[in-house]
C-alpha cells in the first residue's frame, strides 16, 4: 500500500467523516465478543459439536490461515468503506446490526467447546496453542470470526471499481478462513453456517428496512449541529 492510497483512504475517511461509524464498528466487535462473558461466564455452555465436527482432522498449520484473517478484514473493510457514500453506510449498518444481533445470541445461547490437547512440538502447534491461551472457548455460536470474513466478500462482491481477481481472491480465501476454524477447533460447523448467514442476513435487512438509511442520517445530522 503506497503512500497515495493511504492518503486516499484517510482524505475520504475524514471528507465523509467515516471515522466515527469505523470506531464505533470496531468497539462494538470488541464489546460483544468480551462484554458478553461478564453475565454468561457462570452460567451453562451449550456445546453442539457433532459427529462430522469429530470427523474433520485438526490441522495445526491452518492456525496461518486463522490469524491471516485479521489482515484480510483490514484490507477489505477499507473496501468497503471508500464505496460511495450510500453504500459504506450500508456496509457499516449491517456490521452493527449483526454484531447486536451476535450479543444477543451469546447472551442467550451461551455456547463452548471440547478442544483437542495439542501435543505436537513444532511451530505451528506452538501457534496453535498460543491461540487457545489468548481466545476462551465460547461465544461461538454464530462464529465473529466466519462473520466478518463474510463482511468482506459483500465488500467486494458489488464493487465495480474492485477487478474480478481480487473478488475471486476474496470469496476462496473467505472459504479458506471458514474450513481453518473448523481445522483450528475454534469452532464447529453450525458455528460457521450462522456467521455467514447472519451476515447475509443483516445485509439484506438493513437495505429494506431502511436500518442503512436511518444509520446514515444519524452520523448526517451529528455532522449538521456540529458545522
Amino acid at each position: 500500500m503506497n503512500c497515495n492510497i493511504i492518503k486516499r483512504i484517510l482524505s475520504r475517511l475524514f471528507r465523509d467523516r467515516l471515522c466515527l461509524p469505523l470506531l464505533v464498528t470496531l468497539a462494538l466487535n470488541s464489546i460483544t465478543y468480551n462484554v458478553s462473558r461478564v453475565w454468561t461466564g457462570g452460567r451453562f455452555h451449550f456445546d453442539f459439536t457433532t459427529a462430522v465436527d469429530r470427523a474433520i482432522p485438526v490441522l495445526p498449520w491452518t492456525t496461518l490461515i486463522y490469524l491471516a484473517s485479521f489482515l484480510f478484514w483490514i484490507i477489505n473493510y477499507t473496501i468497503g468503506i471508500m464505496q460511495n457514500s450510500d453504500k459504506a453506510y450500508h456496509f457499516l449498518s449491517s456490521d452493527i446490526f449483526a454484531k447486536f444481533c451476535c450479543l444477543i445470541i451469546f447472551t442467550l445461547l451461551p455456547t463452548t467447546n471440547i478442544r483437542p490437547e495439542i501435543t505436537g512440538t513444532g511451530i505451528f502447534d506452538k501457534l496453535l496453542m498460543f491461540v487457545y491461551s489468548v481466545d476462551a472457548a465460547d461465544n461461538l455460536l454464530p462464529s465473529i470470526h466466519c462473520l466478518t470474513s463474510h463482511f468482506c466478500c459483500i465488500a467486494v462482491r458489488k464493487n465495480d471499481s474492485i477487478p474480478m481477481w481480487y473478488k475471486v481472491f476474496s470469496h476462496i480465501f473467505a472459504v479458506m478462513i471458514y474450513i481453518s476454524t473448523l481445522t483450528t477447533r475454534q469452532h464447529v460447523l453450525v458455528d460457521v453456517i450462522a456467521g455467514v448467514l447472519l451476515a447475509e442476513i443483516a445485509y439484506h435487512l438493513t437495505a429494506r428496512t431502511g436500518f442503512a438509511d436511518f444509520y446514515k442520517r444519524i452520523y448526517d445530522k451529528g455532522r449538521e449541529r456540529n458545522v
